[in-house]
This record gives C-alpha cells, structure tokens and sequence, in this order.
C-alpha cells in the first residue's frame, strides 16, 4: 500500500510563471499509472493566463478573487470565490485576473482516460462544454459530525473524479479509509493529520494524497472548522469508508 504523502504549499516552487502567473504542482498521486495532478496557480490581479486542459478534463476550484473565462468555441464564464469549474478534456482556455485581488485557483488535472482504459478502468464520457457549480448551491450532507458539499461528481457533471468541500468541527473522528484515491488541500483552520503512526500539521496551504486503504484521520485542535477540499478518482461520495480491516 502506497503511504501517501503531506506537503506545504508554500515550500514548493512555481514550475513555470507565464505572464506574471505562478503555477505549482503540489502533487501527483499517480504511480506508474494514472492518478491525479493538483495544481496552485496564482494570478495576480489583472494578468492573463492562457493554457488546454488536460487529456481527461481538469476541476478547478476559485480560492479567491475573479477572473473572466474563455474556452474556444463557448460562451465566455465569470470565475468568483468558492466556485467549481469542470473544464473538458484538451479544451483551450484563456482567462484575464479582476480587478483588485489576486486570483488563487486549485487545478486538478483527471487521470488520463486512454491510461485508465489500459489498464481496465472505463473512460470518462463527461460534458464537452464547460460547467460551474457554485458552493452555496450544493446540498449540504453529513457523514458523523462533519458536512460536506459535492461541487462535481457522477450526475454532476464529472463521472470519473469526485470533487467537494468539506467542514472539519474542532475535535478528532476514528480513524478511517477511503476505496479511492484522494487529493486534500486545507482552505482554511488548523488541525493534525494523523496517516500511517505519523502527525503532520495541518494549516491553509498544507495538500495531502491518501491513496486507497490508507488509514488516516484529519483533526481539527483549532478552535474554528477546518475546511477542506477535496478531489478524488474513482468517483463516489465523500462519505464512502472502507471496513476497518478492509
């Protein structure tokens, strides 16, 4: 079993900065096949960023600040705080910064569809065009103590990957596993990641990949929720566990 892995966003470089645009991969959960690539892009106000999405589409998540969104060939979408984005498969974008604040984006680039395929995993059949799915739309559902929210998921928009936004009251739940394999980031809040006999600190910034089985548990020692977000592949729901001696 794969151990997983923590990093800070802040102790990983930018891979490139085109027009003033930093982007940073934070992590890939892919080992010898197909996984998921997340991704930080900051964009400061005002700049343009232009690039195609991945072979099997990307889920992007506003952090903060706007921006303005053109895809070839559809009408042009507004990028706000706490929104989701389903951007399809080689799909070429451009977007242009507000006004007045730094764009922050999550990027989730999707496994390879023709790598799954190889290897027994059926190929994604989502939208060709572009959706939003804003966080104060989504229902709110609960697993134990804690709620989330599904921005994208199977009949909403994405087949192959899960994403969503999670609240982490102060507290610790049981350890767990997932059937899954998940990329965290923390929005915001403070907590430990207890994964594997180990504890790492947890704060905004900090992404994690807990890979299928992996026995783990987020607490929150704050005093406020810990927010998460969270995409993971195969798709499910967030609240989908594996037996404890699974």
């Amino acid at each position: 079993m794969r151990s997983g892995a923590v990093v800070q966003a802040g102790d990983i470089p930018a891979d490139h900065i085109t027009g003033g645009a930093a982007v940073r991969t934070l992590l890939d959960s892919g080992s010898g096949g197909p996984g998921l690539i997340r991704r930080l892009v900051d964009v400061p106000s005002g700049s343009r960023l232009s690039g195609a999405a991945g072979a099997a589409g990307e889920l992007w998540f506003v952090i903060d600040g706007s921006a303005s969104l053109d895809l070839r060939g559809h009408a042009s979408l507004q990028l706000i705080r706490d929104r989701g984005v389903w951007i399809p498969a080689g799909a070429a974008y451009a977007l242009q910064a507000g006004d007045g604040a730094d764009l922050r984006l999550d990027v989730v680039v999707l496994p390879d569809a023709a790598d799954g395929a190889r290897q027994g995993i059926t190929p994604a059949r989502d939208p060709a065009r572009p959706l939003t799915s804003d966080l104060q739309d989504c229902q709110v559902e609960t697993t134990g103590d804690r709620k989330f929210r599904v921005l994208f998921g199977p009949d909403r928009g994405c087949s192959v990957a899960t994403q969503f936004v999670g609240e982490i009251p102060p507290g610790r739940a049981g350890d767990h596993s997932h059937p899954y394999d998940e990329l965290v980031l923390i929005l915001d809040g403070v907590g430990v990641a207890h994964i594997g006999g180990a504890d790492h600190a947890l704060a905004a910034g900090t992404c994690l990949h807990l890979p299928p089985g992996l026995r783990h548990c987020l607490e929150n020692n704050g005093s406020q929720t810990l927010r998460v977000l969270g995409v993971f592949h195969p798709a499910d729901s967030p609240a989908a566990k594996l037996a404890p001696d699974a």
